[in-house]
C-alpha cells in the first residue's frame, strides 16, 4: 500500500527481534529504514537482506556521542529523518533486595536514557522540517510493574511519561509522539522463561496466544502512517488483552 512511499525512518534495535520485522515491514510499505543496533555482527547481517532501501548504522543508544553520530550519519547518507522508533531495550532482572545498582543503570542507560539521546536529537531535524513520527516501545511491565524487575519497569514507566511530555512539546511542531506497550512477545527475550510459565500467560490471555513480532510492527506502521496524524500522546497496549 505504500503507506510510507520515501519516507526515512532509523529503528533502534532493530538486527533482530521485533526490530528487524518492523524494518522489513515498513521497507514493503515504501520506507528508507536505518537498522541502528549495537550489534554490528546482526546488523551487516540483516540490512544487506532487505535491500537497497536498508542500512546500518552500529549504535550505542545509551552513549549521547553515539546517539548523535547515527542521527548525523542518516542525514547526510539519506537528507532527512520522517520517523524514530525507539526499539532497543534490554532486561536484567532481579528482586528489589538482589539487584545490583549496575543491573538497574544498565537498563535504565538503554531503556530510557537511550530514547531520550536518539530523540532530542531527531527531534531538533524533525523540528526544523516542521513535521515527524516519534513512537516509543513500553511495555506492559510499564503499566502494571512485575516480581524482579524493577529496573525494567522503572525505564518502561518512564517512557510512557516522556511520550506525553514530549507530545505536549512537539505537537504545534508537526511532530507527533506515542508509545506502544507490548505485551509478552514470542522473541529471545522470552527464551528463559519456564514453559509452565508462558502456559499461564496465555491461558490468562483473552485472545489465548503470546504475542508476534508482526503484531508489534503493524502497530507501530499504524502510528507511523498518515492514519495517526491526529494521534498523540497516546500508549497504545498491544498485549492480546492481558491485564497483568
Amino acid at each position: 500500500m505504500n503507506r510510507l512511499e520515501n519516507k526515512t525512518a532509523i529503528i533502534t534495535g532493530s538486527a533482530s527481534g521485533i526490530g528487524l520485522e518492523t524494518a522489513r515491514l515498513f521497507i514493503s510499505e515504501g520506507a528508507n529504514v536505518v537498522i541502528a543496533d549495537i550489534n554490528e555482527v546482526a546488523g551487516k547481517a540483516a540490512a544487506p537482506e532487505l535491500g537497497d532501501k536498508c542500512r546500518f548504522i552500529k549504535t550505542d543508544v545509551s552513549d549521547k556521542s553515539s546517539a548523535y553520530m547515527c542521527i548525523n550519519d542518516t542525514l547526510k547518507r539519506v537528507g532527512k529523518i520522517d520517523i524514530l522508533i525507539n526499539n532497543a531495550g534490554i532486561t536484567s532482572d532481579a528482586s528489589l533486595l538482589n539487584m545490583s545498582s549496575e543491573q538497574f543503570e544498565k537498563v535504565i542507560d538503554i531503556n530510557l536514557k537511550g530514547v531520550f539521546f536518539m530523540t532530542k536529537y531527531a527531534a531538533a531535524h524533525m523540528v526544523n522540517n516542521g513535521n515527524g513520527r516519534i513512537i516509543n516501545t513500553s511495555s506492559i511491565i510499564g503499566l502494571y510493574g512485575n516480581y524482579g524487575q524493577t529496573n525494567y519497569a522503572a525505564s518502561k514507566s518512564g517512557v510512557i511519561g516522556m511520550t506525553k511530555s514530549w507530545a505536549r512539546e512537539l505537537g504545534r511542531k508537526g511532530i507527533t509522539v506515542n508509545a506502544v506497550a507490548p505485551g509478552f512477545i514470542d522473541t529471545d527475550m522470552l527464551g528463559s522463561v519456564p514453559e509452565k510459565i508462558l502456559n499461564s500467560i496465555k491461558e490468562r490471555t483473552p485472545l489465548g496466544r503470546l504475542g508476534t513480532t508482526e503484531d508489534i510492527a503493524k502497530a507501530y506502521l499504524f502510528l507511523a502512517s498518515d492514519d495517526a496524524s491526529f494521534i498523540t500522546g497516546t500508549t497504545l497496549s498491544v498485549d492480546g488483552g492481558l491485564v497483568w
